[in-house]
C-alpha cells in the first residue's frame, strides 16, 4: 500500500471528525481517504462497511456540501473504504471552519492564511484587492524615477515609456482595479505604504552573536525605494571588505557576492506575505548572513521544488511583475539557481535555504565561516582521539605499550595526534618530564585527566 502523502490518508476507523480531512482535500487539489487502513499502511479492515456505505456519503454531502465517490474494496481479503474527493472550486468549510491539506498533514485555516485562500479562489491575492480614499496622484515620484531608470537600464523598457502617464503605467502593470489603486500599488510606489500595510519595510541588524545585537536600521517607503536603498546600506555599513591591491588598483573583496545578495533580498520582497505584518528581516554576522520573509508557498509546493525546475508562481504577481520590468528580477523561476551558481562561482557555499509553512530564511555563509567549520571539525577529531588515549590509559605506560594497546603502527602519527594534544591539554603527564625523549619515559593520567573532563 503506498504511504501517506499530499493526496493520501489512511484511518483504521471511521469517525465523523475525518470530515475534516475530507474538507481539507476539498480545499487542496482533492486526494483519497482509506478507512481500514493504519498509518504504516498494514491493512486492518472495517466491521461495519455496510451501515458505513450509506453513513458517510450522506454526512459528507450534509456537512459539507460535497458529493464524493466513496466504494468499498478489498484488501487482504478485507473490506476497506475508498472515499475519493475532488478539489472543489469554491471554498468548502467543515461547520464555520475551513480546512486545508498540505504534504502530509491538514491545517485549520485562519487569520491571514485564511482571507489569502478565500482571496485566491475568488480569482484575487491580498495584494490585488482595491484601496479606497486613495489617488494616483497620492503616490511618490521618487519611487516613479526609480522604477524607469533601473526598467531603462535594464532594457525592459524603453525610453519613449517615459512619456507615459502615472495612470498608463500602473494600467500595463496591472495596479488598478478600474479607477481604484491595488495595495500592491500602494506598497511599490507610495512614500508611506505602513498607513495601509502593517510591517511593509526592511529590517537589518548587526549581530555579535545570537543574543548580542550590536546595532539596526528600519528602510522604509516604497518597495521601489527599499530595494534601491537596501543593498547599498548593507555594503557600506553591514559588510567589511578584504582589502588589496593588483598594482595600483585597489581591490574590495566582500565575504559574499553582491549580485547574489541582490537577488535573495529582491526575492524576499517579491515573494513577502505583506498580510502577515512582519517585515523583512535581514540579519548580519561577522561570518554569516540570514534573510527572511514570510511567505505562502504554492499548494503541494515544498523545500524540494524550489531547487527543481520550477514555473514562476509568485505570491504577488502584481509585485513580481512590476520589479521584472525594472529589471530586479527574472520572471521564470530561476532566482534560487541564479543565487546558488553566483555563490559557487565566487567560492562560498551554495546558500542554506529553511522553509516553513509561512517563512522562509536563507543562509548565506562566507569564506571565514568555512574555514571555521573545518578547523572545528578537526578540533572535534583531536577531542575524540584524546578521548581514546585517556579511556585506555591505566597506571603508567610506554608510548610503545600505549600504541599496542590502540592498535597503532605508526609512532609519528600516534605521537602527533594522540599523546601530544593529550599532553598539553593536561589530561596526561610524563612521569620523567626531565627526560621527555627517554627510551623508558613513561604516561599516566593527571588529575584532570582521571577525570576524564574533555571539552
Amino acid at each position: 500500500m503506498n504511504r501517506e502523502n499530499q493526496n493520501i490518508e489512511f484511518k483504521e476507523s471511521w469517525r465523523d471528525e475525518y470530515l475534516k480531512w475530507i474538507c481539507g482535500f476539498a480545499n487542496a487539489q482533492g486526494g483519497i481517504l482509506y478507512i481500514g487502513i493504519k498509518d504504516d499502511g498494514s491493512v486492518c479492515g472495517v466491521s461495519d462497511s455496510k451501515k458505513l456505505m450509506e453513513d458517510i456519503p450522506n454526512k459528507i454531502q450534509s456537512t459539507l456540501g460535497l458529493i464524493a465517490d466513496v466504494d468499498l474494496i478489498q484488501k487482504n481479503n478485507l473490506d476497506v473504504i475508498r472515499i475519493s474527493v475532488l478539489e472543489s472550486p469554491y471554498p468548502v468549510n467543515y461547520k464555520g471552519e475551513y480546512h486545508y491539506r498540505t504534504g502530509s498533514t491538514k491545517h485549520q485555516l485562519q487569520g491571514a492564511a485564511l482571507t489569502n485562500y478565500l482571496l485566491r479562489k475568488t480569482g484575487k491575492s491580498w495584494n490585488s484587492v482595491p484601496v479606497d480614499n486613495l489617488k494616483i496622484e497620492d503616490l511618490d515620484k521618487e519611487s516613479f524615477d526609480i522604477f524607469f531608470r533601473e526598467a531603462i537600464r535594464s532594457g525592459r523598457m524603453s525610453k519613449d515609456d517615459l512619456n507615459l502617464s502615472r495612470t498608463e503605467i500602473l494600467e500595463k502593470l496591472n495596479l488598478l482595479d478600474s479607477s481604484y489603486l491595488k495595495r500592491a500599488a500602494v506598497i511599490l510606489f507610495h512614500r508611506n505604504p505602513e498607513k495601509w500595510i502593517v510591517g511593509a519595510f526592511v529590517k537589518i541588524g548587526y549581530f555579535a552573536s545570537d543574543s548580542d545585537l550590536r546595532y539596526q536600521d528600519e528602510i522604509h517607503g516604497s518597495l521601489m525605494i527599499q530595494a534601491d536603498r537596501t543593498i547599498d546600506l548593507l555594503y557600506t555599513k553591514y559588510l567589511t571588505a578584504d582589502i588589496s591591491y593588483d598594482n595600483l588598483t585597489r581591490v574590495e573583496h566582500y565575504p559574499f557576492p553582491k549580485d547574489a545578495i541582490r537577488e535573495a533580498v529582491f526575492n524576499a520582497l517579491v515573494h513577502q506575505d505583506f498580510s502577515a505584518g512582519i517585515p523583512v528581516q535581514i540579519s548580519v554576522y561577522k561570518d554569516k548572513l540570514y534573510i527572511s520573509n514570510n511567505c505562502i508557498f504554492p499548494a503541494a509546493w515544498t523545500k524540494e521544488t524550489l531547487f527543481q525546475k520550477h514555473r514562476s508562481n509568485p505570491l504577488n504577481p502584481e509585485i513580481a511583475t512590476t520589479f521584472y520590468r525594472a529589471g530586479f528580477i527574472e520572471s521564470w523561476g530561476r532566482g534560487i539557481d541564479k543565487i546558488c551558481s553566483l555563490c559557487k562561482d565566487y567560492g562560498i557555499e551554495t546558500p542554506e535555504y529553511t522553509v516553513h509553512s509561512n517563512d522562509i530564511m536563507v543562509l548565506f555563509k562566507s569564506e571565514n565561516s568555512i574555514r571555521e567549520q573545518v578547523r572545528e571539525q578537526v578540533r572535534e577529531q583531536v577531542r575524540e582521539q584524546v578521548r581514546k588515549l585517556v579511556a585506555i590509559l591505566d597506571g603508567e605506560k610506554t608510548k610503545k605499550e600505549l600504541m599496542e594497546l590502540m592498535n597503532l603502527k605508526s609512532a609519528r602519527n600516534f605521537t602527533e595526534r594522540y599523546l601530544e594534544p593529550a599532553v598539553k591539554d593536561g589530561f596526561i603527564e610524563l612521569t620523567q618530564p626531565d627526560s621527555p625523549n627517554s627510551p623508558t619515559q613513561k604516561y599516566r593520567l593527571t588529575e584532570k585527566g582521571r577525570k576524564i573532563v574533555i571539552k
